[in-house]
Order: structure tokens, then C-alpha cells, then sequence
């Protein structure tokens, strides 16, 4: 892919410049955005692909794009699930499982070059990996890139330099291996400060950092609580023979209609239990048993269960292509 991309691709990098999610006073607006947003890059992109973390918000933009696919006749672009080695296995059972329902390929892009040494020496999370124990690629990354002096970094998911290989370089190396052009993300406006000035279409060219492509971003504009609105009054409906069509919001897995269990939901089961971001199992941390959509959703942080090393140097790993 040349650094001439994106030659053949027109959308509007301005796209959502300035807006927040109060430029879209309500769900149906929001819905009519990310569907438009969907479309708009299913038929711009030659080889898109759409990120799945098993969480909420990916997964509410993987419903968008069965949906246009559907509707329009599009292929479904193929989906790229991020193997930082340090997932609940709840996680990725429910990854497999609704890839299977909904007919979805799943790549599974993974940094094996650290997995390896991992696998090799028999570290657990947080032990010390050697920098000089490393390819020459995560050393560049490493030493050049990050500028890290250390002689040594913990394996952890959420830290500067775990998170950067864990994540970045699997990402970047599967959009090089597969060729893709548009990467289809389910990040929001309100989440995390460090996305609130995101476009919905938004350019990443530059071939020092990464391999030129585009971020597709149909979520932007749903705050915390309406991606709860949309999964029960939407893409549950819509995915779950039996459950009631106008909608319903459980207070528990053991509240849900006759006949239906959490399994046959497309809810991660880590929400049931109190979780409200989905991180690394060894750095995440429920905020309180009740099930995510009925926390105080608009007086607490969504990501206080998440590590803060990660959470502090946002801005610095988006830059170097972390989502």
C-alpha cells in the first residue's frame, strides 16, 4: 500500500469535526449516523475490515454493519480481534461463538514474537521480558519509536510499552499482512478525552507509523447510555428469536424473557457481572455487581476499572496507532 493512499477513497475527513454527542438528540439520530457512516465506508473501502473486542462498542458497530451489509448487499468485511494474550476467556468464547451466529470471519492478529518468549520461558503477567530478547521490529518499536530505555518491560497489557506491541504492532501487522485500507472502529466521543476530537472518517497515512489506512468510527456520537438503549431495544430484538420486539431491559441474567438465556444474548457475560470496559483480565476490575447498563452510567467513569498507566499516556499511543 503507497503512501499515496487514499487515492480511490472519497469521504469527508471533517466529517463530526467540532460535534459531540449532543449534536444528535436522540437514539434514532444517532442510529441514522452510524448506518450512514457504515454505508459510506462499506462502499468507499476496497478491503475495510472492522475491529471486535468482544465489548459493547464494537460489537454495536459489528450490528451496524451486519445490518447495511444486509440491506445493501454488501460483503461483511472480515474482523480483526486483537490476541494481547491477557483476555477473560469469557471474552473470546463469546468472540467465537457470535462469529459462528452471525457468519463473521475473525482474524486473530497477535505481537508472536513476544508471544513466543511468553510461551518459551512460561512468564505470567507482569513478569519482565528483555528488550534484547526481541526481533529486531518490536526493538525498533522499542528503542526507536517509544524512545524506552529500560533494560527490561513488564508483561502487562496496560502499559506504555506492552500495550504498544500488544496491541499496535499486531494491529499494524495485520493490516499490512491483509492488505486492509479501512479499519471500521467502534470508538466514542465520550469514552476516553484523548478520542473526543475524532472525525468519523479519519486519515492514517503516515508509512513511518503504520500502514496507510483510514479509521471508520459510526459510533462516535452514542454516549455510554445509548449504546445500552440500542443493544436492548435493537440489536437484541433484532438477534435473539423470542425476545419481546418493542425491547426489554433485564435487572439480571435470571431476568430475562422465558426461554432466553445470557448465552443466547450478544452481550459479553463480563457486563452481567458488573464490568462496564473490557480490558485485560489482570488489570481490569468490576466497579460493582450490578449489571453495566444499570449503573450510574452519567456520574461515574466508564473506565475507572481499567489500569491507569494506559489511561494516562492515551493520547501518546493513539498517535502511534492504538485505537
Amino acid at each position: 500500500m503507497s503512501s499515496e493512499f487514499p487515492e480511490y477513497v472519497d469521504v469527508e475527513y471533517d466529517d463530526g469535526e467540532g460535534e459531540s454527542p449532543d449534536d444528535y438528540p436522540s437514539l434514532q439520530h444517532k442510529i441514522e449516523k452510524a448506518i450512514e457512516v457504515t454505508k459510506r465506508g462499506l462502499e468507499q473501502y476496497e478491503n475495510p475490515a472492522v475491529m471486535w473486542t468482544g465489548g459493547k462498542d464494537s460489537t454495536l458497530t459489528l450490528y451496524f454493519i451486519n445490518e447495511v451489509a444486509e440491506e445493501y448487499g454488501y460483503d461483511k468485511p472480515t474482523a480483526v480481534f486483537i490476541d494481547h494474550y491477557q483476555h477473560f476467556d469469557e471474552i473470546t468464547d463469546f468472540v467465537e461463538h457470535w462469529a459462528d451466529e452471525w457468519d463473521i470471519d475473525v482474524v486473530y492478529a497477535r505481537n508472536e514474537d513476544v508471544g513466543e518468549y511468553v510461551d518459551a520461558n512460561d512468564l505470567e503477567p507482569g513478569d519482565d521480558i528483555p528488550i534484547d530478547a526481541l526481533d529486531e521490529q518490536n526493538q525498533h518499536h522499542v528503542r526507536d519509536i517509544l524512545e524506552y530505555e529500560d533494560e527490561e518491560f513488564p508483561f502487562l497489557l496496560d502499559t506504555y510499552v506492552g500495550n504498544h506491541l500488544l496491541k499496535t504492532v499486531a494491529l499494524n501487522n495485520a493490516l499490512e499482512e491483509h492488505g486492509i485500507d479501512g479499519v471500521i472502529s467502534g470508538v466514542r466521543w465520550d469514552e476516553q478525552e484523548a478520542r473526543a476530537d475524532e472525525t468519523f472518517f479519519s486519515p492514517r497515512h503516515d508509512p513511518d507509523i503504520y500502514p496507510p489506512h483510514d479509521r471508520i468510527q459510526p459510533i462516535l456520537q452514542f454516549a455510554e447510555r445509548d449504546v445500552w438503549d440500542a443493544f436492548w431495544y435493537y440489536v437484541v430484538p433484532d438477534s435473539v428469536e423470542g425476545y419481546p420486539e418493542d425491547g426489554y431491559v433485564p435487572e439480571s441474567a435470571a431476568d430475562l424473557p422465558d426461554g432466553i438465556e445470557q448465552d443466547d444474548v450478544p452481550i459479553s457475560p463480563k457486563y452481567f457481572a458488573g464490568f462496564r470496559s473490557l480490558g485485560s483480565e489482570v488489570s481490569t476490575e468490576k466497579t460493582t455487581g450490578e449489571p453495566a447498563w444499570l449503573q450510574d452510567l452519567e456520574n461515574t467513569t466508564e473506565r475507572a476499572g481499567r489500569a491507569q498507566d494506559k489511561e494516562d499516556l492515551m493520547e501518546r499511543l493513539r498517535d502511534l496507532g492504538y485505537m
